[in-house]
């Protein structure tokens, strides 16, 4: 096939957050125990953290991690987490029914943020607690001393405060799953209240509302308008949940999910704009897709999971290549959002629905859609330019963000440009979506001079390739180094049929 795309300088959408590289550390399944934290593995380090698993986690290059849920925060104690481990107390855990043994808790996890190099963004329980157990909570992370929480912290040895400053109010609170769920009125209510006393304690802390749980919830819409009524002043961002999923087994439907997602975002985009319009506010709301991925392999698995048992196998999709393609488009998405998405977490880190897999006591390695990640991550950084895209297309029958379905055109590629001009870098991000057809590609930037320097290649001949521990590079990108010039500010690049590229271009 042939195709077009033109990036020019002077059409930016806007910078991107590193925060939308965000990921989710809940305590389910073996995110936790088993994944992050597993003392009796010979790579555990004094305390107990899996460094192979570091290791693999400043390669992703996730800047924020989501903490500690999720379902589970709804009724979670957040106390039991912290002092001497041996004083912790066991909890029957409701929103996925195990044994939580509390032996990590916020004090261990803020170790674990400090070596793995991200932030913390800690959600608050709004479900069985309230706004005095957020405040509670702030002030024993936040606060320098002299009071009764900050010095408890001080007492639990971490002298200087975590100064987590990304807070999410709840999760998921419009959900009838959830424990402790609300109606929009009184969890906006109770958010409000919540932010006012956090705020308080720490006004520089940023505040996440949440949105609806999905977007074919029978309140999506409604729900936001009347949450950011109560709480618009108040907090910073409002939340996205999504997650996509094959089920039918027709993978050009699957390939067309980041289409969805786009949907998604406009719309919650445009409820914050009607709210601000009523409100007569000039403030801007921001997005926060903190909750997003490719999930369904498990499902079925997960219904043989016995309860009240510690750390059991749940949510461990085993991705194969077409869920990277997914994920790589997912990425892009999220790119071109940029102006309001400012930041997005892939949902989990490890073991869960994860990018990285573990064997107890033995080894970790990348699933497949750690690449077209930890490529966006390191590359995707900078402004993100207005792309004009001119190639064929396919029809499908898409579900549209009010779970109703639509006749959809979808072009065969998906790409992204981010320019980064304080290290003299053009990066397009570009897959195929097409099963068999590759795309000759005429790539045109106005206003560049520039080299073609790289071209990264994620490509199987199987779109149900996976990586195991025992070959953890059956999916894994290549690259060549091709140097070729733009000639008038064009340049020819070919495209592999069901591929994820990186074309990385050097400014002169």
């Amino acid at each position: 096939m042939k195709a077009k795309l033109t990036y020019s300088k002077s059409f930016r959408i806007g910078s991107i957050d590193p925060k939308i590289y965000g990921s989710f550390v809940e305590h389910l399944g073996r995110c936790v125990y088993g994944g992050i934290y597993e003392p009796g593995h010979p790579s555990a380090d004094e305390d107990g953290f899996r460094q192979d698993v570091l290791e693999l986690v400043r390669e992703l290059g996730t800047p924020i991690v989501r903490y500690p849920g999720g379902n589970f925060v709804s009724g979670y104690n957040w106390e039991d987490g912290t002092g001497p481990k041996e004083q912790r107390p066991r909890r029957a855990e409701l929103a996925w029914h195990t044994i939580e043994t509390n032996e990590v808790g916020i004090d261990e996890f803020a170790k674990w943020a400090k070596k793995a190099g991200v932030e913390i963004m800690e959600a608050v329980n709004l479900g069985t607690r309230g706004p005095d157990d957020a405040r509670r909570l702030v002030e024993y992370c936040n606060f320098p001393g002299g009071t009764e929480l900050s010095e408890r912290r001080i007492r639990n040895g971490h002298l200087k405060p975590f100064n987590i400053k990304t807070w999410c109010l709840g999760n998921e609170m419009d959900g009838p799953w959830q424990i402790g769920a609300k109606t929009a009125d009184e969890y906006g209510r109770a958010a409000t209240e919540a932010a006012k006393v956090m705020r308080e304690l720490d006004p520089d802390i940023k505040l996440v509302a949440c949105g609806s749980s999905n977007s074919g919830m029978p309140t999506f819409g409604k729900w936001e308008a009347t949450v950011l009524g109560h709480a618009y002043d108040l907090v910073d961002y409002v939340s996205l949940h999504s997650y996509y999923g094959n089920r039918d087994g027709d993978i050009p439907k699957f390939l067309a999910s980041s289409l969805n997602m786009d949907a998604f975002i406009k719309t919650v985009v445009s409820i914050c704009d009607y709210v601000a319009a009523t409100k007569r506010s000039s403030k801007k709301m921001m997005l926060s897709f903190d909750e997003w991925n490719v999930w369904f392999h498990s499902n079925d698995a997960d219904t043989q999971i016995p309860r009240w048992t510690i750390a059991p196998p749940q949510l461990e999709d085993k991705y194969d290549f077409a869920d990277a393609l997914v994920v790589g488009t997912l990425l892009t998405t999220l790119m071109n959002n940029c102006d309001r998405v400012k930041m997005a977490c892939i949902a989990q880190l490890v073991n869960v629905i994860a990018p990285i897999m573990t064997r107890e006591g033995g080894g970790a390695w990348r699933q497949t859609i750690f690449y077209p990640f930890s490529l966006s991550s390191k590359y995707g950084r900078g402004d993100t330019l207005r792309p004009a895209l001119d190639c064929p297309s396919y029809t499908v029958e898409n579900p549209t963000p009010f779970g109703t379905t639509e006749t959809t055109e979808v072009p065969y590629l998906e790409t992204a440009g981010v320019l980064n001009e304080e290290k003299g870098e053009l990066t397009v991000f570009v897959t195929n979506r097409s099963m068999d057809e590759s795309a000759d590609l005429t790539l045109k930037l106005e206003g560049f001079d520039a080299v073609l320097a790289e071209h990264i290649l994620l490509q199987s001949d199987r779109f149900d390739a996976v990586n195991t521990e025992e070959h953890p590079d059956a999916v894994a990108p290549s690259s060549t180094a091709p140097n070729a010039a733009t000639r008038n500010g064009e340049i020819a690049v070919a495209i592999e049929p069901h591929s994820y590229n990186v074309l990385r271009f050097k400014l002169k």
